[in-house]
């Protein structure tokens, strides 16, 4: 049996105990675990409330064990795309797009569950004490989004926070990084899948940026904020767009540059090409 092939394609839902809440890191939305693997993803999970992303109502998601959510479908694609102009593909949330690998049985977990946050109901996914490929535990992330109903102002709007609580590595092997480090390095932000349209795709400072996103990074994550509470993000989602507190225009060069990144590392990825499964909740 291809060994590797078979870890990618175990995404068994398991129940373990709930780690530590982080400052920012929400404790409670854990009901549910990716079991250990590579490029994984776990959906359709039923969301608790429907979500109006771009004009499309979405009551389902996938959780990726790369750091995002889709819509529609699942991905494990581990070096980061989908969110700038150059991408079309599936909508994306990403709050941290990298080549997380949580095979190590003393590595984290990628975990997902509702619950409620400032009193409304709420869905997220945490990543709490995960690796990079190729199983490296030596240093790890804790982060998470969560999708928060807003369907008290109009149907289907809704809150996206991204919340850091460490962040040490931001590239995974078969990304061109070194112990973590360099390659293509981690993004964090959203695209709606259509190609970049104008106010359908977003990038934090410091995505794709060698050393920027990492704990004392110039744009480090847990440092940072767009709401002045440092290590969240806000995102508000109204009648299906996106609206980033402080955000300026994505610089014309984001194509352009995305288009660059294509060929960096492309020997390691060839390597770690691989089928991966879906994980139906």
């Amino acid at each position: 049996m291809n060994t590797r092939l078979f870890l990618g394609s175990v995404a068994a839902l398991l129940v373990i105990p709930a780690p530590a809440s982080a400052q920012n890191v929400e404790a409670g939305f854990d009901s549910s675990t990716v079991g250990r693997c590579d490029d994984c993803f776990a959906g359709a999970i039923a969301l608790p409330f429907t979500l109006n992303y771009f004009g499309n109502n979405y009551g389902t998601t996938f959780v990726s064990n790369n750091g995002y959510i889709t819509f529609g479908n699942g991905s494990g694609t581990f070096t980061p795309t989908g969110l700038g102009a150059a991408y079309a593909g599936l909508p994306i949330i990403a709050p941290f797009f990298a080549d997380v690998d949580t095979r190590p049985a003393l590595g984290g977990f990628t975990q997902y569950g509702a619950n409620t946050f400032n009193g409304m109901s709420a869905w997220g996914a945490t990543w709490t004490d995960v690796g990079y490929f190729a199983n490296h535990t030596d240093k790890t992330n804790t982060f998470q989004v969560l999708l928060v109903d807003r369907s008290d102002i109009t149907g289907g709007d809704f809150d996206i926070y991204f919340n850091y609580d460490r962040i040490l590595w931001e590239t995974g092997d078969a990304s061109g990084g070194v112990n973590g480090f360099g390659g293509t390095s981690a993004a964090a932000g959203f695209n709606a899948g259509t190609g970049g349209g104008a106010g359908t795709y977003y990038g934090l400072p410091g995505s794709l940026v060698d050393g920027a996103l990492l704990d004392g990074g110039p744009n480090s994550l847990v440092a940072g904020s767009n709401i002045g509470d440092p290590g969240r993000y806000l995102f508000t989602v109204r009648n299906g767009q996106v609206v980033v507190p402080g955000a300026v225009p994505e610089p014309a060069a984001w194509a352009m540059m995305l288009l660059g990144f294509g060929f960096v590392g492309g020997a390691m990825r060839a390597a770690k090409r691989r089928t991966v499964a879906v994980r139906y909740a």
